[in-house]
């Protein structure tokens, strides 16, 4: 593609070999039973990084996996058994709906049984203390001192699901479950007339294991020539004992985008355009594979443009986009792109790997464009849009395409946050 060949008759024809369907596929095979919700240092996810570099080393690229170390990954490693009641009567709460471990719990296998209590009232020896809404972990954790453990309030998705978290704080001193508002609510109201009783446990362990980041590199750019990178986390929260967790729109998604535009692109751009792939790790406990990756480019010295796809499910109103470091030129390719393939942007946070690459001072954008059953098993192939995949993809290529032949240095109305 030259200059002259970057007309609006060649882009068209570029932009018309993006494939929905190839997307949806890619999307449903990353979901799968197979790769397991692709938690980092998992089988599943070790499964899913082999079937990805055989899928780019077949488009063309030469490909490297990149380890690194990754502390403290939380792993639910049996379902809790959760049970509370008072008088004659008992219920069992359904792990993933009604009941939940919280990310900063402590191990605890064993069932506990004991009185209900409030926090910060009363002795809490032996109880299971309810946190009332609106009082923090810390707080609670003030005058809990030998408590069974403690209750707290979480909300739940449409579908019911209460979302899981990889990425937070320390393990605290005692066992904590999260409730649905619904349940904390009866909870709360039978621990204050301290007739009622709750029985649980929280099987949570911590695993240092080892992340791999997948580099694929279509072609170096020449001296003085455009860099470009495109990034998107291949890992997701894992799986559940007993609850499949498919993380396809979270990130199967932008990872079907990216390998779709790398293969349009490998074949489309000029000599002088250098483009390669990363797909990265353990995004989901803190975008470590970015920020490992990130600074390896950056003792380098190498300076890639960087798009970041995290979340290609169903686009409403508009795509979010959040630039990072110098990249006021790269934002303004961008939003020429939109505006050519009619995808409409709005500033606005995607918080993800971009985020890595920009702290690094390199010129990178985030793109987000949705994702249903956010970190639950409703985050399922069916509910990942083809249109917003199609979408989202020919965005990713316009602008790689208008990259190639414009100089970087037109305005942009989507705004440069840095």
């Amino acid at each position: 593609m030259t200059p002259v060949s970057g007309s609006a008759a060649r882009m068209a024809a570029i932009l018309a070999t993006v494939s929905a369907g190839r997307m949806a596929a890619t999307v449903t095979a990353l979901a799968s039973d197979e790769f397991a919700g692709r938690r980092v240092g998992t089988d599943g996810g070790a499964a899913a990084r082999a079937w990805l570099a055989g899928h780019v080393v077949a488009l063309g690229a030469t490909v490297e996996t990149d380890d690194f170390p990754v502390r403290a990954v939380p792993d639910v490693y049996a379902a809790p058994t959760v049970v509370w009641g008072g008088g004659a009567t008992s219920t069992l709460l359904a792990f993933g709906r009604e009941v939940a471990v919280h990310s900063a719990s402590a191990d605890a296998v064993e069932v506990r049984r004991g009185p209900l209590g409030v926090a910060g009232s009363g002795d809490p020896t032996g109880r299971w203390l309810v946190v009332p809404t609106g009082m923090s972990l810390f707080d609670a954790y003030g005058d809990a001192q030998g408590a069974a453990g403690l209750l707290v309030s979480r909300a739940v998705d449409a579908e019911g699901w209460q979302y899981t978290t990889l990425a937070g704080p320390d393990p605290g001193p005692l066992p904590i479950l999260t409730l649905d508002a619904a349940t904390h609510r009866a909870v709360l109201a039978a621990a204050v007339t301290g007739a009622a009783w709750l029985s649980g446990n929280t099987p949570l362990r911590r695993r240092d294991v080892t992340g791999a980041n997948i580099h694929a590199t279509f072609r170096a750019a020449p001296p003085g020539g455009v860099d470009l990178l495109l990034t998107a986390h291949y890992d997701g929260v894992g799986d559940h004992p007993g609850l499949r967790q498919p993380g396809a729109a979270d990130n199967a998604s932008g990872v079907a985008v990216v390998l779709e535009a790398a293969r349009i692109l490998s074949a489309a751009l000029p000599a002088w355009v250098g483009l390669s792939v990363a797909l990265l790790d353990a995004e989901e406990v803190g975008a470590r594979g970015s920020a490992h990756h990130s600074q390896r480019l950056r003792a380098s010295d190498a300076h890639p443009l960087v798009i970041n796809v995290d979340g290609a499910g169903l686009l409403d109103q508009a795509a979010a986009v959040e630039a990072g470091g110098p990249a006021h030129g790269l934002l303004a390719l961008l939003d020429q792109a939109g505006r050519h393939t009619g995808v409409p942007l709005a500033a606005g946070p995607v918080a993800s790997d971009n985020r890595r690459y920009g702290a690094a001072g390199l010129a990178a954008v985030g793109i987000g464009a949705g994702m249903g059953g956010y970190h639950s098993p409703a985050d399922t192939p069916d509910r990942v849009d083809p249109d917003t995949l199609e979408a989202i993809a020919r965005l990713v290529v316009a602008t790689v395409c208008l990259a190639a032949v414009t100089p970087a240095r037109l305005s942009s109305s989507i705004g440069d946050k840095r």
